[in-house]
């Protein structure tokens, strides 16, 4: 049929009633009235009309939520971390205690020969950091426990050196000699263990007794090994101590007691009970074990949870010239520490049963032993110190038995 026979056609139909239904009609007269050259397409829907996209499976859509999830989470310890390089700070190193009072050299003077250094001047290493760690006894003023902390921040290295409580420290005639007694407080300490062992000590950290209590019970106790029998009653401090050798689950009170402990009580007829041997040497050891059982159970992974609760035992119990910089950037460094082969005790030694100025049962310190012991482990200078550099009183005398 020709394209003019069409027309006629629907010209004809115009004329004649069509029996079609009236859509039928309809969709005819879109059909043919419209030139064979731009007949509309059937209309589709939108969706259609876009190239068909595959459906994602359930699971590709949770990798997928865990994947933004993970950059998001990333991004914000980068930024955390960001902000804690910022925020840290090392503590100032302090000067060495025989730091000649020299003219600064001008800069630009070339003059100035710097090639010849004087050896016997102390410089201090760069990265190392001692601490003072106290603890206080039950009425909280004296300082029962004293060390020093040494802490390497560049070969991840951790010295801790106990100081026996009685040891003899140079002070006016009359003043009782034992480092444990005598005013000034924590400050005074720092100022007499300095001068004493020829070391620098740039901040101080105290502990009152009851906060190591509060701690030990936070942290569910402490498995210990008690190195000895251990039975000693005072009744005017309410301290009663009674544990046998061996490995002990302890709460915070028990801990205390084992770390107090010093010898036995006399025998009734007045003669020296057992581990008289044990005194301070022994009970500074059993501390410093005790504070490390403590560290592990502190840097576990399950404690991440308590840091709550260890900010509020520091707020409540420990004295410290630190500042939050200071504590943030010792923090940050010892991420990298490993506890069980970074850190390194011991304790001064000596003999308990010396005289002094008249007082009895001094701790003499033994000088060979004690600048090994301080150069092995709390030394912060870049030469070894010597018997010179320190300030160790001997005995007057020794009790006779």
């Amino acid at each position: 049929m020709t394209l003019e026979e069409k027309y006629l056609s629907v010209s004809r139909e115009r004329r004649e009633p069509d029996p079609r239904p009236r859509q039928a009609q309809r969709r005819a007269r879109e059909h043919w009235e419209e030139p064979p050259g731009r007949r509309k397409k059937a209309a589709r829907p939108a969706a259609a009309r876009q190239k068909a996209k595959p459906r994602r499976s359930r699971a590709a859509s949770i990798g997928l939520g865990c994947y933004k999830a993970l950059v998001v989470v990333s991004a914000l310890i980068v930024a955390a971390y960001i902000g804690l390089q910022l925020m840290s700070k090392a503590p100032e190193q302090k000067a060495p205690n025989n730091t000649p009072d020299t003219d600064p050299v001008p800069v630009g003077d070339v003059s100035a020969d710097t090639s010849q250094e004087d050896p016997s001047v102390l410089k201090r290493r760069e990265g190392v950091y001692n601490i003072f760690l106290a603890a206080t006894d039950v009425e909280g003023f004296r300082t029962d426990t004293m060390m020093v902390l040494s802490y390497d921040t560049v070969e991840q290295k951790v010295g801790v050196v106990s100081i026996p409580r009685d040891t003899i420290t140079q002070r006016e005639t009359g003043k009782n000699p034992k480092l444990v007694y005598g005013s000034g407080g924590v400050e005074r300490r720092i100022e007499e263990i300095s001068d004493m062992l020829g070391i620098v000590i740039d901040g101080y950290v105290k502990v009152d007794i009851n906060g190591f209590i509060a701690l030990v019970d936070y942290l569910d106790g402490v498995d210990f090994y008690v190195p000895v029998d251990m039975n000693y009653d005072d009744p005017v401090q309410n301290l009663h101590i009674h544990y046998q050798k061996g490995m002990q689950h302890l709460n915070g009170q028990q801990a205390m007691e084992v770390a107090r402990y010093r010898h036995d009580n006399n025998n009734p007829d007045g003669t020296p009970g057992p581990n008289q041997d044990y005194t301070d040497v022994g009970r500074t050891k059993t501390q410093q074990e005790i504070l490390i059982a403590l560290a592990k159970k502190v840097l576990a992974w399950d404690s991440l949870t308590k840091i709550n609760g260890f900010v509020e035992i520091f707020n409540q119990y420990v004295e410290t010239d630190l500042t939050l910089n200071n504590m943030l950037f010792f923090a940050q460094k010892a991420v990298d520490l490993d506890v069980n082969s970074g850190v390194e005790t011991a304790t001064l030694e000596g003999r308990g049963d010396a005289i002094y100025q008249g007082f009895l049962w001094c701790f003499e310190l033994d000088e060979e032993k004690t600048v090994e012991t301080v150069n092995r482990l709390i030394n912060p200078y870049g030469r070894a110190l010597t018997a010179e550099d320190m300030n160790l009183m001997p005995a007057d005398s020794y009790y006779q038995y």
